[in-house]
């Protein structure tokens, strides 16, 4: 059964009218009234009362005619919606944050500003540490991770800059140097310091390791974290000094004090990372947003 005979149909159940629903669609009365009786001859049975200058529908046909509404809204929607996923405007968007990443006001900010341009992508978003959302987005559970450099495996992937950051330390209001707004990181030799595993950043993992090493701090005595964000709860309680990405500072707490870093180099990049040779609109309409 075609579907122009269902909406042949439904607009002469509407009109009541050969004539006014010929109009409505734009065609001639004779092909239309031909189409309706082929579909009537198609379903077995009569879906109209012909009368002298009106119709009305049968038993059969007021029940034909509220599926016929149903599968033609169904077909409809169905279009649209096709139609928006190939222009980027429908469909789903997987997300990854990094625990740091997720502090930074522009993500979300314009991840928020993409809800509402396009309210009907549906958005997903999971937050895990660096070396996840890059295996995931290379197994194509993610669509787009925001990642923070330097990293490895990004070079896998397509980058685009959004934000360079400072490593600011972070210290327990009780440290001798806590009153300092800038220090030296030759000045901590004597404080442990806190930072996650390896396995999680490599590439930031070993600047900061071999920046430490260079100021004399002792690298056996590190504390491990898991996350960035449970290193500053473990500076809170004690533990040591940390270093944390300037947007992370917007993380307040009564026993932490943050400080600017003399001379440093340590420095850190946000990026949006997605796959090489990416086909999908609502994947690129997302990243045209940054």
């Amino acid at each position: 059964m075609e579907l122009r005979y269902l909406r042949y149909f439904i607009a002469v159940a509407q009109n009541k009218n050969f004539s006014r629903a010929a109009e409505s669609l734009g065609i001639s009365q004779p092909p239309l009234s031909q189409q309706i009786q082929r579909l009537e001859r198609e379903v077995g049975t009569p879906l109209l009362h012909r009368l002298t200058r009106s119709v009305e529908l049968t038993e059969a046909g007021r029940n034909f005619y509220e599926d016929a509404c149903k599968i033609i809204a169904l077909s409809d929607a169905a279009l649209e919606k096709a139609k928006g996923i190939a222009r980027g405007v429908n469909g789903k968007l997987y997300l990854g944050v990094t625990s740091s990443n997720a502090f930074h006001p522009k993500i979300f900010s314009t991840i928020y500003q993409f809800h509402k341009d396009y309210p009907n992508v549906a958005l997903y978003q999971k937050e895990a540490n660096m070396a996840t959302l890059m295996h995931e987005l290379d197994e194509g559970r993610i669509d787009a991770a925001f990642v923070r450099l330097p990293c490895d495996s990004s070079q896998f992937f397509n980058l685009r800059m959004i934000a360079r950051e400072q490593m600011l330390v972070g210290l327990h209001h009780s440290h001798p140097l806590a009153r300092q707004a800038e220090l030296s990181l030759d000045e901590l030799t004597g404080t442990p310091v806190i930072i996650f595993p390896q396995e999680v950043a490599p590439g930031l993992y070993e600047l900061i390791y071999q920046t430490c090493q260079q100021a004399g701090i002792n690298m056996d005595n590190k504390i491990q974290a898991s996350q960035f964000s449970s290193s500053i709860s473990m500076v809170a309680a004690g533990f040591g000094f940390a270093f944390i990405p300037e947007s992370m500072t917007c993380f307040q707490h009564p026993h932490i004090t943050f400080h600017q870093i003399k001379k440093s180099r340590l420095k850190t990049d946000v990026a949006l990372a997605w796959r090489k040779f990416e086909r999908s609109p609502t994947v690129k309409q997302f990243i045209g947003n940054f």
